[in-house]
């Protein structure tokens, strides 16, 4: 056989070689990035679960506070603005954009602050604050601010590992192939590091 020859078939052995490796390589990854991005689409419906579940008390609370004779009316119209602000805001966890995450952060937050000022004014209504409903939705509210945290931090999470997997080499290459794209994370809102101080 000719030297020639012998390189020849080395060479077509190589490519054939690197050719399987990478093949494998990329179906491993695509099925291990897959799974890693239903995670992500999971955590992210869980995110919006808990936003709902706020978002579904709000009506009982302002219809509590409504029955106060003299409450600010106008506190009560900022919690509802808020809130169909915040229910219009829809999110796809395919396009989880920093811009649309940053969007539903804000809106999230508006509710916020409107159930902050709410809560806080309530001190002033005695009646208020020893009727029995609006001391179990309070509570409810704490909770699913609880939840609502939780969500939000298992969600980065699982968008910290997502983005590892695609963004580390070779997958990096491999992402481009598949159309994999890296995900955003919840950001501390501005002035979060100072927690407003709310009285129940």
């Amino acid at each position: 056989m000719k030297t020639s020859n012998l390189v020849l078939i080395s060479i077509l052995g190589f490519i054939l070689l690197l050719g399987g490796c990478v093949g494998c390589g990329s179906i491993n990854f695509q099925k291990s990035a897959t799974a890693l991005q239903e995670n992500v689409n999971e955590k992210w419906g869980k995110v919006q679960s808990a936003y709902q579940r706020r978002s579904d008390l709000i009506p009982n609370l302002v219809n509590t506070v409504k029955g106060e004779a003299n409450f600010e009316q106008t506190t009560l119209t900022n919690v509802v603005e808020a809130r169909a602000k915040a229910t219009q805001m829809q999110v796809n966890a395919s396009d989880l954009t920093p811009e649309k995450l940053q969007q539903f952060q804000q809106a999230q937050g508006q509710i916020s602050q409107a159930l902050g000022k709410l809560l806080s004014i309530t001190e002033n209504y005695p009646n208020l604050k020893a009727n029995e409903a609006f001391r179990g939705l309070q509570a409810q509210l704490e909770g699913t601010e609880n939840r609502i945290n939780i969500a939000r931090n298992d969600y980065n999470e699982t968008v910290k590992d997502y983005n590892s997997k695609i963004k580390s080499f070779p997958n990096n290459i491999y992402s481009g192939w598949f159309g994999f794209k890296d995900k955003s994370y919840f950001q501390a809102e501005a002035g979060s590091e100072k927690a407003p101080e709310v009285k129940f």
